[in-house]
C-alpha cells in the first residue's frame, strides 16, 4: 500500500511540474528546466518517463552542439561583415570628403 501511495504522489508532483513547464513554454518562464525537473521526478518511479528523459537529454545535447558549432561560423560572418563596412567607410572618407 505504501508503494502505491508513493507512486501516486510521485506521479502527481512530476505530472504537475511537467504541465507547468509546458505552460511556461508559451509564457515567460523557464519552461524546459521545469519540464526536465518534472520528468526527472517521474523517472524515479516510471520507466516510460526515464526513457523520455534520456531522449530529451540526447536531443538537448545535440542542439547544444549544433548551436556551439554555428556560433563560430556566426562570429566569422560578423567579422567579415564589419571588416567590409570598415573598408567601405574608409573608401567613402578618402574619396568623398
Amino acid at each position: 500500500m505504501k508503494t502505491i501511495l508513493k507512486r501516486v504522489a510521485v506521479g502527481a508532483v512530476g505530472g504537475v511540474l511537467t504541465v507547468i513547464g509546458v505552460v511556461f513554454l508559451v509564457t515567460p518562464g523557464p519552461g524546459w528546466l521545469i519540464i526536465f525537473a518534472g520528468l526527472g521526478i517521474l523517472a524515479t518511479e516510471f520507466a516510460w518517463a526515464a526513457m523520455l528523459l534520456e531522449r530529451a537529454k540526447k536531443s538537448a545535447t545535440q542542439a547544444a552542439h549544433k548551436a556551439k558549432s554555428n556560433g563560430k561560423r556566426t562570429y566569422i560572418y560578423l567579422a567579415i561583415f564589419f571588416a567590409a563596412i570598415l573598408v567601405i567607410l574608409l573608401i567613402w572618407y578618402a574619396y568623398f570628403r
